[in-house]
């Protein structure tokens, strides 16, 4: 991997008690796994910017939380960052999401994985992420499935999910390097740094492709 632009902040070097609940939240149930929270935490501010935001529209909200997880990962295969698109919402699993419904997601308007919700979300997410347009017919499919509060929530995290994945991705940051040890949140083939070394290598894995 080329070289990291921006180093760690040391967890165990951490004196504030909330910052350290924060870190063992994210070394034991991920998204966002300690790495990336470790280069927020040079700012406090910032650190807790994303971690409030991130609780309060991603694993709360009023959108289902499934659909808030594809466009997520939707978004890391579009613009390749590895970081963000090698973990998976352990809440997303506990509610039925399995591997096999991340595979078609670049190809999701031609895919029979997806239902008529979930394609109406992936398209909004898509269109937020291109700049395509919006037309009626979006718009309209958007309604017939979601509230307007929905619609608002998954704008909205896809914008902050997108800007966040643009950043994460010049930074160069990787895996099982800060809190190292729990394979929470991790894609299969990611839980341990020896099994993640190697899926990288591997034709199978997602940014090896086309």
């Amino acid at each position: 991997m080329t070289k990291q632009r921006i180093s760690y902040v040391d967890p165990d070097k951490i004196t504030d008690d909330k910052m350290k609940e924060e870190f063992e939240r994210c070394r034991t149930r991920g998204t966002p796994r300690p790495e990336s929270q470790a280069i927020r935490a040079h700012v406090p501010s910032t650190f807790w910017s994303f971690a409030n935001t991130w609780q309060t529209v991603f694993h709360e909200g009023v959108c289902d939380h499934k659909i808030k997880e594809l466009c997520r990962v939707y978004v890391s295969h579009s613009v390749r960052c590895e970081f963000c698109g090698n973990q998976r919402s352990i809440q997303s699993r506990e509610k039925g999401l399995i591997e096999d419904d991340y595979v078609d997601l670049l190809n999701f308007e031609k895919s029979l994985r997806y239902d008529k919700r979930q394609k109406a979300a992936l398209r909004y997410t898509e269109a937020i992420i291109w700049d395509l347009e919006c037309d009626d017919d979006l718009w309209s499919k958007l309604y017939d499935d979601f509230s307007e509060a929905e619609i608002v929530e998954l704008g909205y995290f896809v914008a902050i999910t997108m800007g966040q994945q643009r950043w994460l991705k010049t930074l160069n940051i990787d895996h099982h390097k800060v809190l190292a040890g729990t394979n929470a949140s991790m894609m299969p083939g990611a839980e341990t740094l020896e099994d993640w070394e190697k899926h990288k290598q591997s034709p199978d894995y997602w940014a090896n492709k086309g």
